[in-house]
Order: C-alpha cells, then structure tokens, then sequence
C-alpha cells in the first residue's frame, strides 16, 4: 500500500486539469488521505483555484501517517497533545468484525503501512458492514486499496474495506451492521484478505480497540 507523507503547514492551489489523484502522488500523499484531510466527498471533484491541504487538518505528528525524517520536515504546528500515540477516542458505535478469519496485519500507530487490520480468509466470503452507515465510495479509482468501499457512520467516522474480489453496493446505499457489501478477494494485494480500516475524523484508529475481542 502506498505511504502518505504529509507535509506539515504545505498547501497547493488546484490548477486546471489536475485531479485529487495527480495531486496526491505528485507530492507523496495516497489520494484517499487528501481526500479525506481536506473533506473531498465522492466523486472526488476539484476546482480550479481551490486550496487543499498536504497534512491532516489537526498538523499533529501524531496523525494518520508517519511523518517524514525529522531532517527534512518542517516543524509541526503547535499542538497540545504529546507525539505518542493518544488514548483510544470513546465511540458510541456497536462495531462488528467485518468478516471471519485470522488477523494477519494489525494497526501501528505513526506506521503509515499499517493503518488498520488485514484479515485473511477466502475468495468470496463475505465482507460485511461493520455499523450502521452510508456507502460514500464504492470503486476502484484509490491506488493500493483495490476494490474498496468506504462507510460513513456519522460525521466523525467512517470504515473503509479494500481488496475485495467484488463490491456488492453503490454510493449512497444506507447499510446496516452485519449487511454483506462485498466478497472478500485479492485487488491490490498479494492473497486474499480484507483490509479493513476505522477512522475518525480522517485519522486511522486502531480497528482491534473498537472490535469485539474474539
């Protein structure tokens, strides 16, 4: 999966032509990040003149990916929270383990690889919704999530589930929790697994925090 590297205090103005993904691999970001650290709702539209962010919208280096090398970054903006990682965010959600298997992966906080939790499986089983939500992407058009499709909850979180084999609800579907939206696959991965992401307010959290111990 690609590795966002926020740049601290940095903006651009979109010019003529560019899109949300020319943007962001043009300056090291993936394009689900600027989407989400600047409020860019599907289908992901851009004007001419706009000012988008390159960092998350706190400037805390305790964000949504590492940052880079100390050497070269320049200084964060002034932040009361400390650069470790802070307690989990209490989340008034009943979450649901979006689908059956073994955790191969799991969320690193300030490792930009590790921004959730893999969960491998079969080809086609189920991949469910993990709360009650609105499908706001469904698609393939973020590079390294494969097949990916992306809940919103309520205005501070979303779920986001990639590599699947098929995408089984469009935009704008309302989704209950435990509602299969997906067979599990291998888009943009090396075997088949979910990789499965909770985020609040465009920041990854740590997914086994929020799911039932099992």
């Amino acid at each position: 999966m690609r590795v966002s590297q926020p740049k601290y205090g940095a903006t651009v103005v979109v010019q003529r032509g560019q899109t949300v993904y020319r943007i962001a691999t043009e300056n090291g970001i993936t394009p689900l990040d600027l989407a989400l650290w600047n409020d860019i709702a599907p289908p992901y539209t851009i004007y001419p003149g706009q000012r988008l962010r390159l960092y998350p919208r706190d400037g805390n280096v305790a964000s949504s990916t590492v940052p880079a090398p100390a050497s070269t970054r320049p200084p964060p903006a002034p932040a009361s929270a400390p650069a470790s990682a802070p307690a989990p965010v209490a989340s008034s959600l009943a979450w649901q383990w979006p689908a059956q298997g073994s955790v191969v992966g799991t969320y690193a906080a300030g490792d930009p690889t590790r921004q959730g939790v893999d969960i491998a499986g079969k080809a086609g089983q189920p991949v469910r919704a993990a709360a009650d939500g609105v499908v706001v992407y469904s698609g393939s058009g973020l590079v390294g999530y494969g097949e990916l499709i992306i809940v919103k909850h309520n205005d501070q979180w979303l779920s986001a589930y990639g590599h699947n084999r098929a995408r089984l609800v469009n935009e704008g579907a309302l989704v209950k929790a435990g509602q299969q939206i997906a067979e599990m696959g291998r888009s943009g991965a090396t075997r088949d697994m979910l990789h499965f992401e909770i985020r609040y307010n465009g920041k990854p959290v740590d997914p086994l925090e929020y799911l039932p111990r099992r």
